[in-house]
């Protein structure tokens, strides 16, 4: 898990949810959305290195479903190829022990997925703005 600012900039790592069941995995989410005012869920979307779905995209895809219907809020999807590899680097970059970086890794590549999505959406604001402004010659 990670969880965005108020304003949206930065993803900030939060925990590791072992799946237990699906009523407890939806129970605690539940319990973050309540305590961190949750408006919308980004669920990593696993995909194959050339981009299609597979088994796991299908189970994601289900869970999606019950996360929205117990839940009642939104949910948005983001590619989570390379997210893993991107944790990795961070915390080798930040020299974090080995042992360590098994414990956290699941939490940074929460962070990583939902930075990619607030940059991906802060990009498609900006080329919005963009447009507007514009005007024709």
């Amino acid at each position: 898990m990670a969880l965005s600012d108020e304003l949206g900039w930065t993803a900030q790592a939060l925990e590791v949810i072992r799946r237990k069941n699906l009523t407890l995995d939806l129970a605690r989410l539940g319990q973050i959305a309540r305590q961190y005012g949750v408006e919308r869920w980004v669920v990593g979307m696993p995909r194959n290195m050339n981009g299609t779905y597979g088994p796991r995209a299908e189970t994601t895809r289900a869970f999606i479903a019950d996360l929205e219907g117990k839940l009642g809020l939104p949910v948005d999807t983001y590619d989570e190829r390379m997210t893993t590899v991107a944790a990795t680097r961070v915390l080798l970059e930040a020299d974090v022990s080995r042992a360590k970086r098994k414990q956290v890794i699941d939490k940074m590549a929460a962070a990583v997925i939902l930075q990619g999505y607030l940059d991906a959406q802060a990009l498609r604001r900006r080329r919005a703005e963009e447009q507007q402004t514009e005007t024709p010659e």
